[in-house]
């Protein structure tokens, strides 16, 4: 079975029909969604805080060997 065939209508050459890509951009939006409720882990939290913490410390600069 082509794309034609699912969607109904012809693409463009070589290119997916609008209805296709619309299915393929809700999965994307759903699986996406999915991804942004889970959250970032506590200990991915902690590092970043650190790393904020750190780009906020002055820079000290290496003695000279």
């Amino acid at each position: 079975m082509n794309n034609q065939a699912v969607a109904g209508a012809k693409p463009k050459s070589g290119g997916l029909d609008r209805q296709v890509q619309a299915k393929i951009g809700q999965q994307l939006r759903a699986m996406y969604d999915e991804v942004v409720d889970q959250g970032v882990p506590d200990r991915f939290a902690e590092l970043l805080q650190k790393l904020d913490s750190a780009q906020g410390a002055p820079k000290t600069e290496e003695e000279p060997r």
